[in-house]
């Protein structure tokens, strides 16, 4: 399976986090599903820690993402496109533009948002 982590989901995994639930552990855990990060989850924790809002190393992020084995998604002119097209159930710039990589690229989101999930039922809600 093709995974796509939400923000947070990255962020709970890479801190051992209790917040992240066991199903989101396993699913990120299996050896065969293929885990992405995308720049937009990148670009979010950036503005945040700028902003005082998060409190992270963004260095020590990137260095973790090929270590757990995290391959980056960057933004292609396609996800923007698909951006367009999306209902508005969810106002966040950041969850919007993953929802629309998602769809574009055939991955599966795991989020804990429920917003976010009612975008597609290929969006794993944990």
């Amino acid at each position: 399976m093709q995974i796509l982590l939400d923000t947070h989901i990255l962020l709970w995994w890479l801190n051992n986090d209790d917040k992240l639930p066991q199903t989101a552990r396993l699913l990120i855990s299996e050896a065969d599903n293929q885990i992405y990060v995308s720049h937009v989850s990148l670009w979010e924790i950036q503005i945040k820690i700028m902003t005082g809002k998060l409190e992270a190393n963004l260095p020590a992020i990137l260095q973790a993402l090929p270590q757990n084995d995290f391959q980056e998604l960057p933004t292609r002119s396609a996800h923007i496109l698909e951006l367009g097209s999306l209902a508005a159930h969810h106002q966040d710039p950041f969850d919007r533009m993953l929802i629309a990589q998602a769809l574009t690229e055939s991955l599966k989101l795991i989020t804990h948002d429920k917003n976010v999930a009612l975008y597609s039922d290929e969006i794993i809600l944990v």
